[in-house]
């Protein structure tokens, strides 16, 4: 499994670093995302911290550790300048908190992170037509997520990107140990989201193909 959406207790997310990333080792995970909660509060103080503990988890132990950010209830109107700042300060991918249904994220807030080129739009809810083809412009990729509430909308965000060629990942936003899952269940849930077995294929593909560019930035 590569899953490039996760929380530890730097954010919300009950484990260490260390501990999430052992226990993610343990199901099979090849590479993991750590992606806390952020905002022009505390980019200064998590990015350092992930970075540190993701340099020294990559000396000592298989499963790749990819230091992020996600940028979560930001207003849109600075959501350019801080994914600017996010990987100034060392996040390796940027992520932010797309319009889910179920948390009440500000209009613009999509558009905003295509524009800004984010590398994830997480759990874009109601993506529009033309959210969706600027993501394919600015490579930015749509996230298919095993999160509940969030996933609500996975059907509706996989049929339009799919028209617009846009790529979709799939990743976890796991804020607990119960929540990572392995590549039967991660299929499963491309799957309940409307793709066949070779879209479902391509998805995972992505995660694949994306992990490569991910390292040529460590």
């Amino acid at each position: 499994m590569i899953d490039f959406h996760t929380h530890t207790f730097l954010s919300d997310g009950v484990l260490n670093p260390s501990e999430l990333v052992r226990r993610a080792h343990v199901i099979g995970y090849r590479a993991i995302g750590l992606t806390d909660h952020g905002d022009g509060s505390n980019l200064d103080f998590i990015i350092p911290r992930i970075v540190k503990v993701a340099r020294e988890l990559n000396q000592v132990q298989e499963t790749l550790v990819i230091p992020g950010i996600e940028l979560t209830h930001v207003p849109p109107a600075l959501i350019g300048d801080l994914t600017i700042q996010a990987r100034d300060l060392g996040a390796v991918i940027v992520v932010t908190h797309g319009e889910t249904p179920v948390e009440p994220v500000a209009p613009g807030t999509n558009m905003a992170a295509i524009k800004a080129k984010v590398d994830i739009l997480a759990h874009p809810g109601l993506l529009t037509e033309e959210e969706a083809d600027l993501a394919a412009e600015n490579s930015v990729r749509l996230e298919i997520t095993a999160r509940g509430g969030h996933s609500l909308t996975n059907g509706h965000v996989a049929k339009i990107a799919l028209k617009s060629g846009a790529k979709l990942v799939i990743d976890t936003d796991s804020h607990a140990p119960e929540n990572l899952i392995n590549l039967k269940t991660a299929t499963k849930i491309l799957r309940g989201a409307g793709l066949d077995d070779s879209e479902a294929e391509q998805v995972l593909h992505n995660n694949e193909e994306f992990l490569e560019l991910v390292k040529k930035r460590l």
